[in-house]
C-alpha cells in the first residue's frame, strides 16, 4: 500500500469515532425520496436563508451537515459514501478525492449559471477540465493584528515569534496552511514533499507555540473583536467580519507567503439525489443567489456577475490586491508527504 493511502487510512480511522460518536452538524438521511439534497459543507459558509429560499422555490429539503477541515471532510465521505448528495472542497482536495475515486463527474450542461464563473477559476491544476468540480468561493489566508494591543509593526510571519505574542494569537486549524507558511519563512516551498524540510518546519513552530493561544478555523472573528487575542493567521473572511466590529483590527499581507484557496463543489461517489445537487449548484451560481452568500460571508467570490451585484463597501471588503494575488501560493496534494505533514502537525499539537 502507499504511504499516502496509509496516511489517508490512518486519518480516517482518526476522525471516524468522533464523527460517529459526535457528528458534525445534522445528520443526513438515507431517503431515496427525490425531494431531498444532503449538503456537507464547511460551517458558517452558506446562509440559512439561502437554503431556506432554494427549498421554497425547488420544493426540495436540504440537509445540512458541516465540517471543520479538509481532512474531517474526507474521513466522512471515505466512510460513508451515499450519505451526501454535495460537498465542498477545497482544490488540493478535490485532487485527493479525484485520485480516490471519491467523486462523480459533474454533468455541466445541466449547471447553465457556470458561464458566470471567471475563467481564471476553472481549468485550476486538480481539475483541468472541470469534470469533477464547480468553483463556489476563494479567498486568501493572512495575518491580523490588533493595533491597538501591538506595539509594533509586523509586515511578516516570522515577526509572530515576537514574545510580545506569547499566548494571545489565533491559527487556522489547518495543517497545510500553518506547517506551509513555517516552509514559506525558511524560504522552502509551502507543498514541499521533502521529509528534512518539513519537520525543520515543525521546529519553528515549535518556536512559535507559546505564541499561540488556539487553533480555531471556525471563529477566529470573535476572538479578534473582542480582544481575547491579538492577531494571528485567518482567513480573510474572518478577518473583514472582525474588522466591522473591531476597527482596529488590520489585515497584513506577509512578505514571505501568502495562501490562496479555492473551495469547489463535488458530488460524492454513490450520491443518491445527483440531479437535486446539479439544482443546487446552478442556484447557487445565480449572481443574485451567490451576492446573498458574499453579504453574510464575506468571501472573495469567482463569480464575476455576482461580484457587479455587492455594494462598493463589500466589494473593497472581499478585494484581493492584484499583486498580493500574484505572489499567492495554492496548497497542492503532496502525496506520500502527507503522512510526513500529519505526523508533523499531531506532534506540534499536542
Amino acid at each position: 500500500m502507499k504511504a499516502r493511502k496509509k496516511g489517508r487510512l490512518l486519518l480516517v480511522l482518526l476522525l471516524l469515532t468522533s464523527l460517529v460518536v459526535g457528528g458534525c452538524g445534522s445528520e443526513a438521511t438515507d431517503s431515496s425520496d427525490e425531494k431531498v439534497l444532503n449538503v456537507f459543507n464547511w460551517a458558517e459558509y452558506l446562509p440559512k436563508k439561502v437554503i431556506k429560499d432554494f427549498e421554497k422555490e425547488t420544493g426540495i429539503k436540504v440537509n445540512y451537515g458541516t465540517y471543520s477541515s479538509n481532512e474531517e471532510m474526507f474521513a466522512k465521505l471515505n466512510t460513508g459514501q451515499g450519505q451526501y448528495d454535495l460537498a465542498v472542497a477545497s482544490l488540493y482536495y478535490v485532487d485527493v478525492l479525484i485520485k480516490e475515486g471519491l467523486v462523480e463527474e459533474v454533468d455541466k450542461e445541466k449547471i447553465p449559471n457556470i458561464e458566470n464563473i471567471g475563467k481564471e477559476f476553472l481549468g485550476k491544476d486538480a481539475d483541468p477540465d472541470d469534470k469533477y468540480s464547480i468553483p463556489y468561493l476563494w479567498g486568501e489566508e493572512l495575518i491580523v493584528m490588533n493595533t491597538e494591543l501591538v506595539d509594533k509593526k509586523v509586515t511578516s510571519i516570522k515577526d509572530l515569534l515576537d514574545p510580545q505574542f506569547k499566548n494571545s494569537l489565533v491559527m487556522l486549524d489547518d495543517p497545510r496552511t500553518v506547517i506551509g507558511a513555517a516552509l514559506a519563512v525558511l524560504g522552502y516551498s509551502p507543498n514541499s514533499t521533502d521529509e528534512k524540510e518539513i519537520e525543520e518546519a515543525g521546529k519553528w513552530l515549535e518556536k512559535l507555540k507559546p505564541n499561540i493561544k488556539v487553533f480555531d478555523s471556525d471563529n477566529a472573528k470573535a476572538l479578534l473583536a473582542s480582544g481575547e487575542v491579538k492577531g494571528g493567521i485567518v482567513y480573510g473572511a474572518e478577518a473583514s467580519l472582525a474588522i466591522r466590529e473591531n476597527k482596529a483590527i488590520e489585515k497584513i499581507y506577509p512578505e514571505e507567503f501568502l495562501s490562496l484557496w479555492q473551495d469547489n463543489f463535488v458530488i460524492p461517489k454513490g450520491a443518491k439525489h445527483k440531479e437535486n445537487a446539479l439544482k443546487f449548484i446552478d442556484y447557487i451560481l445565480r449572481p443574485e443567489v451567490s451576492k446573498e452568500v458574499v453579504m453574510d460571508y464575506p468571501y472573495a467570490n469567482p463569480n464575476t456577475e455576482a461580484v457587479k451585484l455587492l455594494p462598493e463597501d463589500i466589494q473593497k471588503e472581499i478585494d484581493i490586491p492584484a499583486e498580493e494575488a500574484k505572489k499567492g501560493t495554492y496548497m497542492k496534494d503532496v502525496g506520500e508527504a502527507t503522512v510526513i505533514y500529519d505526523r508533523v502537525w499531531a506532534e506540534l499539537k499536542q
